[in-house]
């Protein structure tokens, strides 16, 4: 088919179909007017020069002359010699010398044929060639066996003027035996063209039939699909799968057959639009009443994107498996971590529309969900081993099988202002233990602190109570004073225990002497009094004294006491 034909049909139809009636006398004047009255005659060789010129007894008083080209095959080798008999146009006279051509002969010869073999089936004939020549009537085309034929201005329905070597295709519209001339008609063609496309495309719209076509060309909005010789619609991508928009050219080649179904001709634009799956049952309609929220399928994975995948029922059906029902991660991967393109799987199907042609399914369902593994595998007061999976300001989270428990900053550790985003990487290995189980809101706790010896149970080590110990008052409550001591052990003093000093006379950085009253390293609690220390002193003194004298017996230190 000649190149862009379908926009020159399309002008052709803006244009309007004319009825082509033409003075073909007149038409073929121009083209006559040419050249001189000419005959073809049968000459003799009588002379090759210089292998440049063939001089040709044509019967009169000289010579025609003829090129020596005119009678070499296409390899270059002359085909004639002197006293051959050849055919030979003589077109008129310079200087009385006949003008002769070999080639014009044989040319014209070739029309005759035409005419004989074709003037009892002229009506609708086609013929096909190039332009080989202009004249001021037209154009001179030729086709593959030599017949030329003249394509008239009027006739030619070029948008732009067309160069030698131009491939057209054109119909007969006279053939003169009187003049050995073929008069052929571009627009004529084109014309025809656009009539059976309109018969074509009206059949086809009216009906509603299902045909077969041939996809001519494949763009990424579509492709071109013939559907009668040179009627042409566009299958939009939409149009081509119940699945939703596709690229054609991952399902199709040109060349292929496809059965299509019209669906809209735009008149003014000669545009006609065609359907594949117009021509099958819709899918959607099938599933009506037959798939339910609930329900579980086998699908196949057919495209995969960054929030999810797609996945094929396999009747033309696509769902979304959205990367948060892939799994029961609180924080998903990319999808290709979890699923690839063409793998089955069964899925259950969370939400179905089929007006508006929408499935969402589910694979994370049909898994065991991670925390009630937990709860059967682990209780509060388990030491387990987890993975650092995220820092954030606030603590870290910890993978334990395939959940994650919170580590708060302030259960990482016993030193004060710590923060797990300091201490920890992603991926680090940490020991801790599962705190709080909050089965509702399916919230883990863990702790590390109480798996890390204290510092007051290092303190512990080394005193005990009723030892005697200084602190400084680090903070003054309604209950009673905090003091400081060594090793970053802070102690309560209650009110009750205070005496003899008095709280309001108290300073924070004032240095206390007291003695430890009680220590808990489990709940980690420690507590001074003032008030016993006293006490304690005498006891020590007692005990001193006893050492320094055995024999001395309790009334007599006292005495001697008292006597001081």
């Amino acid at each position: 088919m000649e190149e862009k034909i379908n926009q020159d049909v399309e002008s052709v139809s803006h244009k309007g179909v004319e009825n082509g009636n033409e003075d073909f006398a007149k038409m073929l004047e121009e083209h006559e007017n040419q050249r001189s009255e000419s005959r073809i005659i049968d000459g003799v060789i009588v002379e090759i020069q210089d292998n440049e010129r063939v001089l040709v007894d044509v019967g009169e008083k000289q010579e025609g002359i003829l090129n020596i080209n005119e009678i070499k095959d296409a390899e270059g080798n002359v085909i004639y010699k002197v006293g051959d008999t050849l055919k030979v146009l003589v077109s008129g006279h310079r200087n009385e010398r006949p003008i002769i051509s070999h080639k014009k002969a044989l040319a014209k010869q070739k029309v005759k044929e035409f005419i004989q073999s074709n003037k009892e089936n002229m009506e609708n004939l086609e013929v096909e060639g190039v332009i080989v020549a202009k004249n001021k009537g037209g154009y001179i085309v030729e086709n593959e066996e030599g017949v030329q034929f003249f394509l008239p201005n009027s006739q030619s329905f070029f948008k732009n003027k067309p160069e030698i070597g131009r491939k057209v295709t054109a119909k007969v519209l006279k053939m003169d035996e009187g003049s050995d001339s073929i008069v052929i008609s571009r627009k004529k063609y084109l014309q025809d063209i656009f009539q059976h496309r309109k018969e074509v495309i009206d059949e086809l719209m009216r009906e509603g039939r299902v045909v077969e076509g041939t996809i001519k060309k494949i763009t990424n909005y579509g492709m071109f699909v013939e559907v009668a010789p040179n009627v042409e619609g566009l299958v939009h991508y939409n149009e081509i799968s119940y699945k939703g928009p596709v690229n054609p050219a991952k399902y199709f080649e040109e060349g292929q057959k496809v059965n299509v179904k019209a669906i809209d001709y735009d008149s003014e634009k000669n545009r006609l639009s065609l359907s594949i799956k117009a021509t099958q049952p819709d899918p959607w309609e099938e599933i009506k009443g037959e798939l339910e929220p609930g329900d579980i399928i086998n699908v196949t994975i057919s495209n995969i994107e960054p929030y999810g995948a797609f996945v094929d029922l396999g009747n033309d059906i696509e769902g979304l498996l959205h990367v948060s029902e892939m799994s029961w991660d609180k924080r998903p991967k990319n999808p290709k971590e979890y699923v690839e393109v063409g793998q089955q799987l069964d899925v259950e199907v969370i939400e179905i529309d089929t007006e508006n042609r929408k499935l969402r399914v589910s694979r994370k369902t049909l898994l065991p969900k991670p925390f009630e593994e937990f709860m059967n595998k682990y209780k509060e007061g388990d030491v387990v081993e987890g993975e650092i999976t995220s820092l954030t300001d606030f603590g870290a989270f910890v993978r334990i099988g395939n959940v994650e428990g919170l580590l708060h900053n302030q259960d990482i550790g016993w030193e004060k202002g710590q923060k797990a985003k300091d201490l920890f990487n992603v991926g680090d290995k940490v020991e801790v233990k599962i705190a709080r189980i909050d089965k509702d809101k399916e919230r883990i706790s863990l702790d590390r602190k109480s798996l890390l010896e204290s510092p007051l149970e290092k303190f512990a080590k080394t005193h005990k109570v009723g030892d005697i110990v200084k602190g400084k008052v680090k903070d003054i409550k309604d209950f009673g004073v905090f003091v400081s001591l060594d090793e970053n052990v802070d102690a309560l003093i209650r009110n009750e225990d205070l005496a003899p000093l008095k709280k309001e006379e108290l300073q924070p950085g004032d240095e206390i002497e007291g003695v430890i009253s009680y220590l808990d390293t489990k709940n980690n609690r420690l507590r001074v009094s003032v008030r016993r220390l006293e006490r304690v002193k005498e006891r020590e003194a007692l005990k001193e004294f006893n050492k320094e004298d055995e024999g001395t017996t309790l009334g007599e230190i006292l005495k001697e006491k008292l006597d001081k």
